[in-house]
């Protein structure tokens, strides 16, 4: 099967070329992708660009007849998405590769992120020593900086599209990665501040035969949750640490998006869920917390985390949210909450340690949740009975999910 080679073949043809001619001499059989639209390509390509903008349910005379770039590059991402989803599913695909700046980085990525975990993606990019978790998403998607402009090939970029093509060509070449056991798999969601939580339910729930994938709930996390959840990989949810609904409804950096905990309840897949750390909205270091916030109560975690505790009313809105989506979900679904504390530094004697706080966030669950059984336990979330509370609910969710099937 091909790697297919994703780059705007006007402006990026040579580079691409030389890219190809590496993976081959590899013994990787490659096929160029013209995602380009304004100016002809300077190299043949195995896919053209009028079949790229057909994908995406256009033409390539109507994009050019517009001759906004912006939109091609949009309208070429589409159809690059498509297709490499359209070849793997019909077993014609290796890998994907892309070259490019912001526009061809754009496009390479989208057509990556369509492919699911464990297809090799390298995309080689001008952009990539900066942030790039929008182009990356939930996707293991390796990113590679080109260090200067793909623009000609000379004594940096040769040594960069070489090492990149036999990277690329490494990925493909190494061989079916060898599978593990075949137990059913629990996604659970974890921060540092609710890992002992975690780690004793995650015991519990492998000595019951499950195999666990902790994620860090730090805004990327979650989203590749809920993106495995939906590629259906997950039997079970844990999602004891939900304090990405808290940046999303209050402003923090570590937001999932407004789609966090939606994915388990729309497929029907057996969660419980709690309210780990949604004592707090995280930033960086001190200087990035926002003005508006400054007078707050703010926590240094570290020189590149602050922590800002949640106040009542925000609680309030983070519960309703939590009880919102927890109520629409189709399938077994529970809520559990520790009246002591929801994190290491909510607890009696601790900075975050807020009653009233706690009682708010409660109260909206309560009142959001509709017929979603919510129980409180008069623990503290890191306590070992309540991590054990946790896995015994959702293994009974598991047990009655199997009842219905």
């Amino acid at each position: 099967m091909p790697v297919y080679l994703f780059a705007t073949l006007d402006t990026k043809g040579t580079e691409a070329a030389f890219v190809r001619d590496v993976l081959r001499r590899a013994g990787v059989e490659t096929r160029l992708v013209d995602t380009g639209c304004l100016g002809e390509p300077t190299v043949a390509p195995d896919v053209s660009r009028a079949e790229v903008f057909a994908a995406a349910g256009t033409s390539l005379e109507v994009v050019r007849a517009k001759g906004d770039r912006g939109e091609a590059v949009t309208r070429a991402a589409e159809g690059a998405a498509r297709l490499a989803e359209l070849w793997h599913r019909e077993g014609k695909l290796a890998g994907a590769m892309g070259l490019g700046g912001s526009a061809g980085t754009t496009i390479g990525t989208a057509a990556m992120r369509a492919l699911p975990l464990g297809v090799p993606k390298l995309m080689v990019s001008t952009l990539a020593s900066g942030e790039v978790s929008h182009y990356v998403g939930a996707k293991d998607v390796c990113m590679l900086n080109a260090v200067v402009d793909i623009s000609g090939i000379n004594r940096v970029s040769r040594r960069v599209l070489t090492r990149a093509a036999q990277a690329m060509a490494g990925m493909v070449n190494g061989g079916a990665i060898a599978e593990g056991d075949d137990r059913p798999v629990i996604a659970a969601t974890m921060f540092g501040v609710t890992t002992p939580c975690v780690e004793r339910a995650r015991k519990v729930m492998e000595s019951a035969g499950y195999e666990v994938l902790v994620f860090h709930a730090t805004g990327v996390g979650g989203k590749a949750m809920e993106s495995l959840i939906r590629d259906g990989v997950i039997a079970g949810v844990l999602d004891i640490t939900t304090t990405e609904l808290a940046d999303e409804n209050v402003g923090g950096f570590l937001t999932a998006g407004p789609t966090r905990l939606t994915a388990a309840g729309s497929l029907g897949i057996p969660q419980l869920v709690s309210v780990g750390a949604l004592d707090m909205a995280n930033f960086h270091g001190i200087d990035s917390v926002p003005e508006r916030f400054r007078a707050r109560k703010l926590h240094r975690h570290n020189a590149n985390v602050t922590l800002m505790r949640t106040t009542p009313e925000e609680n309030r809105r983070i519960g309703a949210d939590l009880g919102r989506k927890v109520s629409s979900a189709k399938g077994p679904t529970a809520v559990l909450l520790p009246r002591r504390g929801v994190s290491a530094i909510d607890r009696e004697g601790q900075p975050f340690d807020d009653p009233q706080a706690r009682a708010a966030l409660f109260a909206a669950i309560r009142e959001h949740a509709g017929a979603v059984p919510v129980r409180e336990l008069d623990l503290h979330i890191n306590d070992p009975e309540f991590a054990e509370a946790c896995a015994s609910t959702l293994l009974g969710l598991l047990r009655v999910k199997a009842q219905r099937s």
